[in-house]
């Protein structure tokens, strides 16, 4: 997390509407001191954080229930040239939104991992319309219980639930709208629509 409190943000409305944007977290855990991660897509319900991982996953070997779990999502970045602010003496940074999530993981049972997947391809499939949707009942007899014993569902209680919106706010109005510019000028332009915005 970001240390300068004029970057943090809090309002669990504004981060949950970034996870329901960008729904794919790295997962980290603790496997007897020593760190482990891996990605996975998520589904946020409120404070509950749902996903799963493959049983091979080092994160999933390490997870038991209780085991406490950060999650981290990134929004929107992108690197800030300091020759784009017209002010001396500046170093390049990284503008950014993020999300972390934290709390202790529940290994979900097979009836539940089964909704997680369900709602999983709900929530996807649905992105992809007008393609007819998917769903386990495409498979053949006895192929989705195979796969299904090769994966972990877990939930998360999320007990800390925060962010970073870093675009810029310590610079004045007329330099981030040049930053802006910049990035437009490049590319970027999420990070300049969301520097525009501020």
């Amino acid at each position: 997390m970001h240390p300068a409190p004029l970057f943090r943000e809090t309002d669990e409305g504004v981060l949950a509407a970034r996870v329901t944007a960008a729904p794919f977290a790295l997962i980290c855990a603790s496997d007897g001191g020593r760190p482990v991660a891996a990605h996975a897509p998520v589904l946020l319900d409120g404070r509950r954080l749902r996903f799963h991982l493959s049983r091979a996953n080092p994160v999933a070997r390490a997870l038991v229930d209780g085991s406490p779990v950060l999650a981290v999502v990134t929004g929107p970045h992108a690197y800030i040239s300091p020759d784009w602010y017209g002010l001396e003496d500046q170093v390049g940074t990284w503008n950014y939104l993020s999300v972390e999530l934290e709390g202790p993981a529940r290994i979900l049972g097979a009836g539940e991992t089964t909704a997680l997947l369900d709602d999983l391809s709900d929530r996807f499939e649905g992105e992809l319309l007008p393609k007819p949707v998917w769903t386990r009942d495409k498979m053949s007899e006895g192929r989705f219980e195979i796969l299904l014993k090769m994966i972990v569902g877990y939930e998360v209680a999320v007990e800390r639930f925060e962010g970073v919106t870093k675009l810029g706010q310590n610079k004045p109005a007329e330099v981030r709208a040049k930053v802006a510019e910049a990035l437009e000028a490049v590319g970027e332009t999420d990070v300049a629509g969301l520097m525009s915005g501020l």
